[in-house]
């Protein structure tokens, strides 16, 4: 189905994809004519089925960005413990180029057009992120994913996700997350927890909710960039929020 029959609810998105959505096994796998399925960071079939979904929103004529985490490779705050912070930092970052280069080449082979960016300076691999090319690039309708987080140090994917969205004018930052909404509480631990559809910025940061990076929603809040927070269990979700179904809990201005 074509962008003019189909009701899109935004026509320039910033996805955030979570390094553990793609995590694979301890081992590699392989299929019965000796190709690899998974190795132990990379399961290329879940991979495979978000980029997929991926070319349905694209093909609907939506304009999309990504930020892939790469936290299935290399967590400088779980793996980098007595590591130099900076250094650690500059792991994960790397991190990042190689699963935006695996994304890349999945996307390609479904029939997306792709440019990957780099904020960290790597032209045998990558191009360098200038914004007023990035633009350009989308509105050609290339899926162009951004790599090497910030290009500095202390900073989440979070955050460049959001300083991305902004810098491109998206209609809206979407948080493919391991959980799939925000709750009252924990919903792992405390039963009870109510999943909040809708939530202002201000109430993230004076609850203290880590869900979202503390940066990453302040930012937002000061340029008024929506947030859109959902599980990527599901990779349909992507094409359900970006045409108006419900889906994770929004984040905005509310008053």
């Amino acid at each position: 189905m074509d962008g003019e029959s189909m009701d899109i609810k935004y026509k320039r998105v910033l996805i955030k994809l979570s390094g553990e959505a793609v995590y694979g096994n301890d081992i590699a796998e392989y299929d019965a004519d000796g190709k690899v399925k998974s190795v132990p960071v990379i399961d290329r079939a879940k991979l495979d089925r978000i980029c997929r979904e991926i070319k349905k929103v694209v093909d609907l004529g939506v304009e999309v960005g990504i930020v892939f985490g790469g936290g299935n490779i290399w967590r400088g705050g779980r793996l980098g413990e007595g590591f130099d912070r900076t250094r650690a930092d500059h792991m994960g970052m790397l991190a990042t180029v190689i699963n935006s280069i695996a994304l890349s080449e999945t996307l390609e082979h479904v029939g997306v057009r792709t440019r990957v960016m780099s904020s960290v300076d790597m032209p045998q691999f990558c191009e360098p992120y200038i914004k007023a090319r990035a633009v350009r690039y989308l509105e050609k309708k290339r899926v162009v994913i951004f790599a090497g987080g910030t290009g500095i140090s202390h900073m989440t994917t979070d955050t460049t996700s959001v300083l991305r969205g902004v810098e491109i004018d998206a209609d809206v930052v979407m948080l493919a997350k391991n959980i799939d909404a925000i709750y009252t509480a924990d919903p792992r631990i405390d039963p009870n927890a109510q999943r909040i559809p809708q939530i202002d910025y201000s109430e993230i940061l004076a609850k203290g909710l880590k869900v979202i990076d503390a940066t990453a929603t302040a930012y937002a809040m000061e340029n008024n960039m929506p947030l859109l927070l959902f599980g990527l269990d599901n990779p349909e979700n992507i094409y359900t929020a970006i045409t108006g179904g419900k889906t994770g809990t929004t984040v905005e201005k509310l008053n």
